[in-house]
């Protein structure tokens, strides 16, 4: 039994197809040999020859023949009576070879075998794991979700192998349930408790990158190049493409006719809001470029401190910094410039509309101003102090902070 249930290990080795055959024959020799000395003491002596095909294998010990009271070790000798029992033309001197049975070496020694082969191809398939995922580290894998738990999702490849998906590079927007398939990069491959451990992501800038990838032929052929990504996974990302081709539209070959190219990305990545900007050794122009759809009207760059004061009209403020600041904060990432908002200043035939004052001055402040027409910063300041204490209900320290304020923005 115990015979059968080595073979049946054997058999299940061979027919492993990541372990290439010269690897096999050596970790089978060496678990062989290694029985062989625990039993006769060495292993010099003895040929083994592995059949993989067939899945058996056959022991064969070399001996010297030599007189029956001359015999030392009966492992590297034999006596001539013992010799003539297998045949009786060997003479003192010669060498016999005769096969070892596996039942020879007793039922503890093929345990041993058996258990050393068993976690010998353990540890291969754990070695071969490791570094087909290693290499893979930035590539896109499809997987089955085979378990979803609080912190992490369990994911199996179509090998069956087991691969971590954890809650922090998920898309907060992310819902998977038992039998989805999802596409993920591989994000990091480490051994955990001598186990191979690979961590899968959504939210990495890489895993937005393979995507256009996919998706762009361009960027694939190498006619397109992505320079950098920045994202806020889920929400917005900006990504920078330059042309090495002067007639191909990084841009436009990117987001494809109405969108095609981009919608499936979109989709991927929860409805993530995806800028695509030219990128441009220009930094004025790169700056101008990240901050869009805000229209910049001048840039100041800091070169020595790596910071940039954008000015821009005062209905473009809000555009430029975006939701939750999360426009500005991109760019300022992508740029590598830190990215500083202005108001542009207000020239001679330039007015500002009262409500741009909203952040320094109450709104029924303001309400008060519009009710008697003066609904920019130059209409109020066309009327004395005495005509604005007259025409509004507001006391005269309210009067000439508000005063205060607009005229500082002219100055």
């Amino acid at each position: 039994m115990d015979t059968i249930n080595l073979i049946d290990t054997f058999s299940e080795f061979k027919d492993l197809k990541n372990i290439d055959r010269v690897t096999m024959m050596s970790v089978l020799e060496d678990v062989f040999r290694n029985v062989l000395q625990k039993t006769y003491g060495t292993d010099e002596n003895f040929d083994i020859i592995i059949n993989i095909d067939k899945g058996d294998f056959e022991i064969w010990r070399n001996r010297e023949v030599v007189e029956d009271d001359d015999i030392e070790d009966p492992n590297t000798q034999i006596t001539l009576s013992e010799a003539k029992k297998i045949d009786d033309d060997y003479e003192v001197g010669e060498e016999v070879t005769d096969e070892v049975k596996l039942k020879d070496f007793g039922r503890r020694a093929i345990l041993n075998l058996r258990q050393n082969l068993a976690s010998r191809i353990l540890e291969l398939e754990k070695d071969h794991i490791f570094g087909k995922y290693k290499s893979k580290i930035g590539d896109i894998v499809t997987g089955e979700v085979y378990q979803v738990w609080k912190k992490e999702i369990l994911v199996l490849d179509d090998e069956g192998n087991e691969l971590i998906l954890p809650k922090t590079e998920q898309i907060p927007s992310d819902y998977f349930r038992k039998g989805d398939n999802l596409r993920a990069v591989v994000y990091k491959v480490e051994l955990r408790n001598n186990n191979p451990l690979i961590i899968l992501s959504r939210t990495s800038p890489v895993f937005l990158e393979r995507l256009f990838e996919l998706e762009v032929p361009e960027i694939f052929d190498g006619l397109i190049t992505i320079k950098k990504i920045v994202r806020v996974p889920g929400e917005r990302a900006k990504v920078a493409v330059e042309s090495y081709d002067e007639r191909v539209d990084p841009v436009g070959a990117c987001v494809g006719m109405k969108g095609s190219r981009i919608h499936g990305i979109v989709r991927e990545l929860r409805n993530e809001n995806i800028d695509v900007i030219n990128y441009s050794a220009n930094v004025q122009l790169f700056i101008q470029r990240a901050l869009n759809p805000a229209k910049i009207s001048s840039i100041k760059l800091h070169e020595d401190t790596k910071r940039a004061d954008v000015y821009l009209k005062p209905d473009e403020v809000s555009l430029a910094i975006g939701k939750g600041g999360l426009n500005i904060r991109l760019a300022s990432q992508l740029t590598g410039y830190e990215i500083d908002v202005y108001r542009e200043m207000a020239t001679d035939d330039e007015d500002v509309n009262l409500e741009e004052f909203s952040d320094e001055i109450d709104a029924w402040i303001l309400d008060q101003l519009k009710s008697i027409g003066c609904d920019t910063a130059k209409n109020v300041l066309g009327l004395s102090r005495n005509d604005l204490i007259k025409r509004t209900d507001l006391e005269e320290e309210t009067i000439d902070h508000i005063l205060k304020i607009l005229r500082s923005e002219f100055e």
